[in-house]
């Protein structure tokens, strides 16, 4: 995530021109780990928003870190949602989403994160999608 910002950018590797978001239809669960990579401060908020397709239209906020005090390389936060929240929100919104990932807010314009998406509980699990053994 390189936002070249301070204002809140939805995970970014060019200064918000580029947004990335992933489909949860198939999944029951969402996470965000965002770490300081590259800091003067680092990530004061990181949200997950839903939005109406993968270009972050209507993007509204399902689940927030609240204030995160990190101030070095390294420190990280995680957030986490299911798929029951995000429609929660949506039908509240008036809106049906389709994509979920991370808004970010960092405290200096230079800062950069390594940002990860995990989605978790496929809806239709499948044998063999993950490697048992890394060697």
């Amino acid at each position: 995530h390189d936002p070249g910002a301070t204002s809140a950018q939805i995970t970014t590797p060019d200064g918000g021109t580029t947004k990335r978001l992933v489909a949860l239809a198939l999944y029951e669960t969402f996470g965000v780990a965002c770490m300081s990579t590259i800091a003067t401060g680092g990530p004061t908020l990181v949200d997950i928003v839903a939005a109406t397709d993968s270009a972050g239209t209507n993007a509204t906020t399902v689940v927030s870190s609240g204030t995160v005090a990190a101030d070095a390389v390294g420190d990280f936060v995680f957030v986490e949602c299911t798929a029951a929240q995000v429609k929660e929100v949506g039908d509240a919104a008036g809106y049906t989403f389709t994509h979920v990932g991370a808004r970010i807010t960092c405290s200096n314009s230079g800062d950069e994160c390594v940002v990860t998406y995990i989605r978790g509980n496929p809806k239709f699990p499948a044998a063999g999608l993950t490697a048992n053994v890394i060697s």
